[in-house]
């Protein structure tokens, strides 16, 4: 080992690369399976109103060159391929140039996605995929051991995806600070999973101890990361094990799989794997493109340290258009009441003492108050996202929720692939409604006296947009 390189973390460096195209993997599939209808020619945002109404310089990527919805999934399925080349391993076979190249070909190809992407691709994970995926095409492969600026700057990464979401909940509701806010979050989650309802159902003094472990995990253990180890290791460990227990507990796409993977290369692996192989010397051409990507990074990051440091700081925003060095945090304030979105449709082209409504299905949020919750993550269903946000307020979906409902009316069928139940299967309604419904998970009286898993009841009517 040189100043440049760090050959026992080749192992944590090779887990981490195939984690993260398994990551790359799932994102380009989520997006193949789900753009025509959001963003397509013909979708509810179009991506070629978009190009018209913003400046190259406000979104750069392949998109301003050409688009259609058939160059749109060649992108993605081409991301497709390349991530599941990398997960094979392809990277290894190649020279260090063409695996850089190999890197860099899904990072480019997500990035011109999400600079179209509009609100479905606004989440906090989108830009982790592209910061953590640029750091990616610099860490090389067999040719040569992990280089130790690459490997600190995903430490830097980790400390603030971990230190951001801490912050802006200490800072955010008052239940983070009084040990409180799992008495409602494992209920009012965005995508609950079929184990939700269990969590919510623990006693409140296992709340207490979930909250207070969350606090030293984002708060106290990111620090830790740059110690020596095996203490910078065992806090990455600690950090899986926090991970893990929240892809246990809700669905929230692939956030925690990246967090996880980004831990992994922080922790040492030597006393499992003995001496590490021999890695030949870096060339000076690697040395010094490292560097200067360590550089670059190290200068951006200035404005996130900043937002780490203010008391009015913001959760997953880019400062560059390229999406290289960003804020994280989530769920700053809690929700006391889950309100959800039902939608409805009928063949009756005026209310009657037979008007009937059927009620459309969808994959992942709740509907059915029988229905299971489905473990989907790390796959991302955005328009089930989408709905939750709108039923917190209208102003999330003013600018699609009509076009949605327009795509139900006339029974498009790249909309209808996004739900898990059409109603209509012969022909399209006359008419639909969207309601709001509070929801709240059964106890287990209600549940042995119902068979149902959640408690609804109507609220009011949800505006078209």
């Amino acid at each position: 080992m040189n100043w440049f390189t760090a050959d026992g973390y080749w192992l944590g460096r090779l887990v981490f690369q195939r984690a993260l195209a398994a990551v790359y993997l799932v994102a380009f599939l989520c997006t193949a399976l789900q753009f025509r209808a959001l963003i397509g020619e013909r979708g509810m945002l179009p991506v070629p109103a978009l190009l018209r109404r913003t400046p190259w310089r406000a979104a750069p990527g392949l998109f301003r060159l050409h688009y259609s919805d058939r160059f749109f999934a060649a992108v993605a399925w081409t991301g497709c391929a390349v991530s599941a080349a990398l997960l094979a391993g392809v990277d290894g076979l190649v020279p260090l140039w063409g695996a850089m190249l190999l890197w860099a070909v899904p990072w480019a190809l997500y990035l011109s996605i999400v600079q179209v992407g509009q609100v479905w691709y606004a989440f906090g994970w989108e830009s982790l995929l592209l910061e953590t995926g640029f750091l990616a095409v610099f860490l090389g492969n067999a040719d040569t051991g992990p280089p130790v600026l690459v490997l600190w700057l995903l430490r830097w990464l980790l400390f603030r995806v971990e230190f951001g979401a801490g912050l802006i909940k200490l800072r955010g509701d008052a239940c983070w600070r009084r040990l409180t806010c799992l008495d409602f979050h494992h209920e009012t989650q965005p995508m609950p999973g079929p184990l939700s309802r269990l969590f919510h159902l623990l006693p409140k003094p296992v709340h207490r101890a979930e909250v207070a472990a969350n606090h030293v995990t984002q708060l106290l253990l990111p620090f830790l990361l740059f110690t020596p180890q095996p203490v910078a290791g065992a806090a990455a460990a600690a950090m899986v094990v926090t991970q893990l227990w929240l892809v246990l507990s809700g669905n929230f796409a692939w956030l925690n799989w990246l967090t996880i993977a980004l831990a992994l290369p922080a922790v040492d692996w030597r006393a499992f794997t003995g001496p590490p192989p021999a890695h030949p010397a870096a060339p000076l051409w690697y040395e010094i493109t490292v560097c200067a990507a360590t550089a670059l990074i190290l200068v951006l990051s200035h404005r996130p340290a900043r937002n780490l440091l203010s008391r009015r700081q913001a959760m997953n925003r880019s400062y560059d258009p390229l999406h290289l060095v960003n804020s994280y945090g989530a769920f700053g304030s809690i929700s006391r009441v889950r309100l959800e979105i039902v939608v409805e449709g009928t063949e009756d082209p005026v209310d009657g003492p037979a008007t009937v409504w059927r009620e459309y299905g969808f994959r992942g949020k709740p509907g059915d108050p029988r229905r299971l919750p489905r473990q989907v993550a790390p796959y991302h269903l955005r328009l089930d996202w989408m709905m939750w946000f709108a039923a917190l307020s209208p102003a999330y979906a003013r600018a699609w929720f009509g076009p949605f409902i327009e795509r139900l009316l006339r029974a498009d069928r790249d909309t209808l692939r996004l739900l898990a139940v059409d109603p209509f299967p012969d022909g399209p309604p006359a008419r639909v409604r969207a309601s709001v419904h509070r929801y709240r998970f059964t106890d287990r009286a209600e549940r042995r006296a119902t068979g149902n898993r959640w408690h609804r009841e109507y609220v009011r009517p949800f505006p078209r947009g």
